[in-house]
């Protein structure tokens, strides 16, 4: 008995402090692995809670570019017997709206809208870069003026000045940046395009065709 007791205590005073601290080392390590466990563990939560957001709440939306109305502001035209030349000069008031049904802003550079008749332009005014809030409906109220030589010097403006009816379109188009959670910039284009005819006999506007488009 006294034999056997003698050598677990020999055997204890060699595991002495070297045993010790080897068993800190170890479980130093086992704590720094948990901590780096739990630090990827939680980077890639927020990553894939990022990828679902941004393709689920945040993903990016077709702003939507929309003639609301078109009306003449003003309207003159005639012939000048001394001179054998038409007289006309006319404006239109558009009512444009740009709404932007994403939860986050949309911004857009600067472009304009075109008045053309009969596949050429003859009219033009700038639309100024912006910025739409989230969910935000912007309207626009803009004036073209018609540009007269152009518009004359096409070849069947004289019958369409005699039949009291001219076709006229007009085009905007609005391009800009959706940026989703600051981590991905999507590039968005929306035009819009009408057809319609003014009616010379009473200056008024119908027969109003439009067409919307928008790419991602």
């Amino acid at each position: 008995m006294e034999v056997e007791s003698a050598r677990i205590k020999n055997e204890k005073s060699m595991a002495g402090p070297g045993g010790s601290a080897t068993t800190s080392a170890f479980q130093g390590r086992r704590k720094w692995r948990n901590i780096c466990l739990g630090v990827m563990g939680v980077l890639i939560f927020i990553i894939i809670l990022i990828i679902i957001l941004a393709f689920t709440v945040f993903k990016a939306k077709r702003p939507v570019t929309t003639i609301d109305d078109i009306s003449l502001s003003s309207l003159r035209f005639g012939l000048d017997l001394a001179g054998v030349r038409v007289l006309f000069n006319a404006s239109l008031d558009v009512d444009l709206s740009i709404k932007n049904p994403n939860k986050v802003g949309f911004k857009y550079k600067d472009s304009s809208a075109q008045l053309n008749y009969r596949g050429q332009q003859v009219g033009e005014v700038p639309i100024p870069a912006g910025k739409i809030s989230a969910d935000e409906t912007v309207p626009m109220n803009l004036t073209l003026t018609v540009m007269a030589d152009r518009l004359i010097s096409d070849s069947n403006f004289i019958s369409d000045l005699s039949g009291r009816q001219l076709p006229l379109n007009t085009f905007a188009k609005i391009s800009g940046k959706v940026n989703v959670l600051s981590l991905f910039k999507i590039h968005v284009v929306s035009s819009t395009s009408c057809d319609f005819i003014v009616f010379l006999s009473n200056s008024s506007i119908g027969d109003q065709t439009c067409k919307y488009k928008t790419k991602l």
